[in-house]
């Protein structure tokens, strides 16, 4: 699978399209995209999700994606990494707002889709795109830099508020939660790596303190915090991919189908069969 570099920590990319002519792919970069018209399907992870004009999306360097266009599509990416915010006018690294921002660009994008629902929300953030294209041409300024990071930050914070909702706007995480969540995120289809035993010798915690430990910076145990994690990328894997309930059992690290079949029941209240039907 190719993975597309950037050689700059920032670049916006806006064109149309009759056809996608890039394969499957994935980033070294953080990519925020912008459907400005047109229809057709988002393919992110091997789940597919209807995209519209007004819809917009948050990819990772781990995401994979590309677009099966049914209707000519306006596109505007803004391609990113950490860097631009990692400047002599950003905020204490622990700060609400770099907790903000790591948690929103390490949740995964498998469950998701488009992030912003609301037609309010959405003409803020196509408000902000616009501002941000108008300065974008005048790069060589000395405010440049700084206009740039203020806009792409306001962006940020509504993109998390409306991935989070108001109450997750100020998380409280400390450094070693996050490389927690993101590790959990990196092996979610390998049960063996995700035991608590595991997880408290990869993190160096004692078992009983790592969860003590997760519970009191997140709210949720180890264990509730992987299974409602798995559980709506499942969900999401059997509304939005081709994959029989067999493979994404499978996919999941689940040697017993049966087995797959009782916990989701548990978690959702219903079979992967009939969740399936509901789409």
């Amino acid at each position: 699978m190719k993975r597309y570099v950037l050689h700059t920590p920032f670049s916006i990319y806006h064109f149309e399209a009759a056809t996608w002519v890039h394969s499957v792919h994935k980033h070294t970069y953080f990519e925020i995209i912008f459907i400005l018209k047109g229809n057709g399907i988002h393919n992110i992870n091997g789940n597919e999700f209807r995209y519209m004009d007004g819809d917009v999306f948050l990819l990772g360097p781990e995401d994979y994606h590309h677009f099966e266009i049914n209707e000519i599509t306006e596109f505007c990416f803004i391609r990113f990494n950490e860097s631009i915010y990692n400047t002599p006018h950003t905020e204490d690294k622990d700060s609400t707002w770099q907790q903000i921002l790591k948690t929103l660009l390490y949740t995964s994008s498998q469950s998701r889709g488009t992030i912003v629902h609301d037609k309010h929300e959405r003409e803020k953030l196509h408000s902000l795109l616009k501002l941000l294209e108008e300065e974008n041409e005048h790069e060589q300024s000395q405010y440049f830099e700084l206009i740039r990071n203020n806009i792409m930050r306001s962006m940020m914070i509504i993109l998390a508020r409306n991935l989070f909702g108001q109450a997750s706007a100020s998380p409280v995480l400390k450094d070693s939660v996050e490389a927690i969540l993101t590790y959990i995120k990196k092996h979610i289809h390998q049960p063996a790596e995700l035991t608590i035993e595991h997880l408290a010798d990869v993190f160096n915690y004692a078992p009983d303190y790592i969860s003590i430990f997760f519970k009191k910076h997140t709210g949720e145990s180890l264990k509730q915090y992987i299974t409602k994690y798995k559980m709506k990328l499942i969900e999401t894997r059997l509304l939005f991919s081709r994959l029989t309930i067999s493979e994404i059992a499978d996919e999941f690290g689940y040697t017993d189908e049966s087995h797959f079949c009782k916990q989701f029941k548990k978690f959702t209240g219903s079979t992967p069969t009939a969740f399936r039907k509901r789409d």
